[in-house]
């Protein structure tokens, strides 16, 4: 992370966060004109930029396994307002937004987000290494999430269709919970040790800048300036899912227009939101701390589920029509598939360019289907 970047007299990263926030609340009710949109769309790939550059400051500050929670919690619970907001909005299919979203962020977690590190960290330093113990921990809970919540209602008999009664979503909505707070416990207390990075075998030779420890990071930031960037953070992440939402009515009309599924507007947003965290795990494989990259990717699926599930059990007190929570046959067979694959890629511990292409075949499998089903 370069100093200046930090300290400068005018940081854009202050800047565009403050200017994104300050558009999205001047154009909330009126942003029909198309010279708003283009700049929403720009503000709104600024803040991601600056959403990754304070997570980073955040993490280096608070160090591992920590700093990958950071943003993993921070971009699942604005995911959650997202997903509320758009149920709101009501319509034929408000009742699988959240289905649809929260499975397209967990393949883009499971596949994207690891195939990408892996391919990244691979590309540099040939072979990539990690804790097997840990990341096979987090796989474990990521799987378990995603069988209660999105595999198991539709094969219950209480009710008909791809819906829990309301007894059984309170059920996993308790047990996903347990679930995230107990992994949380285990890898920022018990077992911290299990989720810290592993340097490669065959490590690139590299030479610390002025004023780095040699491993591309400069000196940790003060106090002062985490605290600034922690709230930098939160303004970004606020203002990358408001500046979606805005944006969302075009997604969803220009996926009409091109005869696309409803299901395709879950994707296009769980790619924006998830943005922040891709491009933070891409930095950390590229200097050769995959183990970051993985913690981001399976915290992030793991809280997509884990969050969402509880806070929406609470919010169908008082959101109207149902929730499908249920995947297709289809989507449980790509789940299925992305399972094995990342089992078979966590056994050994490390791993080489070709478990990342894997990863990012089936990631485009999953968007392909999406939008050819």
């Amino acid at each position: 992370m370069d100093r200046t970047a930090r300290r400068g007299p005018l940081r854009w990263t202050l800047v565009v966060p403050v200017l994104a926030f300050t558009v999205l609340a001047a154009t909330w009710l009126h942003h029909d004109h198309p010279v708003l949109l283009g700049l929403i769309a720009v503000l709104l790939g600024g803040s991601i930029f600056a959403a990754v550059h304070h997570a980073e400051v955040v993490a280096h500050r608070t160090g591992e396994p920590f700093g990958s929670l950071v943003l993993a919690v921070a971009v699942t619970v604005i995911e959650v307002g997202l997903i509320v907001m758009l149920m709101i909005g009501g319509g034929p299919q408000a009742s699988t937004y959240a289905r649809d979203t929260v499975f397209a962020a967990v393949m883009i977690t499971l596949n994207g987000i690891v195939g990408i590190s892996l391919l990244a960290g691979a590309l540099r330093h040939r072979l990539v290494s990690f804790n097997a113990s840990g990341s096979g921990s987090a796989l474990a809970t990521v799987v378990t999430l995603a069988g209660m919540c999105l595999v198991l209602p539709g094969f219950t008999v209480s009710k008909p269709g791809l819906e829990y009664t309301a007894a059984q979503l309170a059920f996993a909505a308790v047990t996903s919970l347990v679930l995230y707070v107990a992994f949380v416990f285990t890898q920022t207390v018990r077992h911290r040790d299990f989720f810290v990075p592993v340097a490669s075998e065959q490590p690139a030779s590299t030479t610390g800048a002025p004023g780095e420890d040699g491993d591309g990071f400069a000196d940790p930031p003060s106090t002062r300036e985490a605290w600034l960037s922690l709230g930098m953070l939160m303004v970004s992440l606020v203002s990358v899912v408001g500046l979606a939402k805005l944006l969302s009515p075009t997604i969803e009309s220009t996926v009409s227009q091109l005869g696309l599924p409803h299901a395709m507007v879950g994707v296009v947003i769980a790619l924006l939101v998830l943005s922040p965290e891709t491009m933070a795990a891409l930095n950390n494989a590229r200097r050769d701390r995959v183990q970051n990259s993985l913690n981001l990717a399976y915290g992030s699926a793991m809280a997509s589920i884990g969050l969402t599930i509880p806070v929406l059990a609470l919010a169908m007190i008082w959101l109207p029509g149902p929730l499908t929570l249920g995947l297709e046959p289809m989507q449980i067979v790509l789940l299925t598939l992305s399972v094995i694959v990342s089992v078979l890629t966590l056994a050994q511990g490390r791993a080489l360019l070709l478990q990342g292409v894997v990863h990012l075949v089936l990631l485009a499998t999953f968007i392909f289907l999406s939008a050819t089903p």
